[in-house]
């Protein structure tokens, strides 16, 4: 047995044995091709054989190479399911792997989540599921919030006949009032993804996203599968799903989107709204408005 055909077979019990979606198992099969890179195995029982100091050096490696907190812990998670599934393969239990912890965050990070740790968050929520469809269910609920700049109550509220969705979704806000957000590729494929594999009826009426036994799902449950996840990430407690609304707005401005638009985006009512939920600091604030109202420098 090759490294290409370990690879091989690990991809195919991610995609039809685990029914991990597509991104999952990019991220998943591109860390086992990392330790095999390292470790030069070319069996199971290399594999199954690698010892935590191994795996410490292995990781060390990579946080050499620039890898922030967030994604090593990924890392470590998806090295870890790689090599309890090669004792699974060997005739041992899957549980007995290295021993060994991720890194550790230090308190009190800025709110917004950085873009490594909410793509690792909607990951992480899809692969430590109960079951597939939930974990789809879960990553196309986060990728809206964090994708779209959704309110939580908004996503939820997304109904049978707006799926599947298209290039722009009309959401209402509070107040009832109602604005057109942009839908990138990747939301739409996680929730073309999450609809075909729920196993409820979704009347167009209806909210689509639902419980494990049918019902509509309630925003308690998505907090919940967030705080799992961040805890496995070891990220703060501020990593909320409300958390990942915020850094779609911050992670925008900071690419230089103006206010007006993004107030939009969010669908705030005033301007002064969207100023402190980005937390902009004054400098940035004020070069965005002068750029944006160039005659009130006189």
């Amino acid at each position: 047995m090759n490294v290409a055909d370990i690879l091989g077979q690990w991809r195919s019990h991610l995609e039809h044995g685990r029914r991990r979606s597509p991104h999952t198992v990019r991220a998943y099969v591109a860390a086992a091709d990392r330790l095999l890179g390292y470790r030069a195995c070319d069996s199971w029982a290399d594999i199954s054989a690698i010892s935590s100091l191994q795996l410490r050096t292995h990781l060390a490696g990579r946080r050499a190479d620039g890898l922030n907190n967030s994604s090593a812990a990924r890392e470590l998670s998806a090295i870890k399911a790689f090599i309890a599934y090669a004792r699974g393969q060997c005739g041992m239990a899957e549980t007995g792997g290295p021993r060994i912890r991720g890194p550790r965050i230090k308190k009190g990070l800025p709110r917004p989540l950085t873009p490594d740790d909410a793509s690792n968050i909607t990951d992480v929520v899809d692969s430590n599921a109960a079951t597939d469809w939930i974990g789809a269910r879960d990553r196309a609920v986060l990728l809206l919030l964090y994708g779209a700049g959704l309110r939580i109550a908004e996503a939820l509220a997304i109904t049978g006949d707006q799926v599947p969705l298209q290039g722009t979704l009309r959401v209402t806000g509070k107040g009832d009032k109602q604005r057109i957000v942009p839908i990138i590729p990747i939301i739409r494929e996680a929730m073309d993804e999450y609809y075909a594999m729920c196993p409820w009826p979704m009347p167009r009426d209806e909210p689509v996203f639902r419980g494990f036994r049918g019902g509509t799902l309630s925003q308690g449950m998505v907090q919940k599968a967030m705080a799992k996840a961040r805890t496995a990430l070891g990220l703060p407690a501020t990593a909320t799903p409300h958390a990942l609304r915020h850094s779609f707005a911050t992670h925008l401005l900071g690419a230089g989107a103006d206010l007006r638009s993004l107030q939009e985006l969010l669908g705030h009512a005033s301007l002064g709204s969207t100023q402190i939920y980005t937390q902009v600091d004054a400098a940035k604030l004020l070069e965005t408005y002068r750029r944006a109202h160039p005659r009130d420098q006189d």
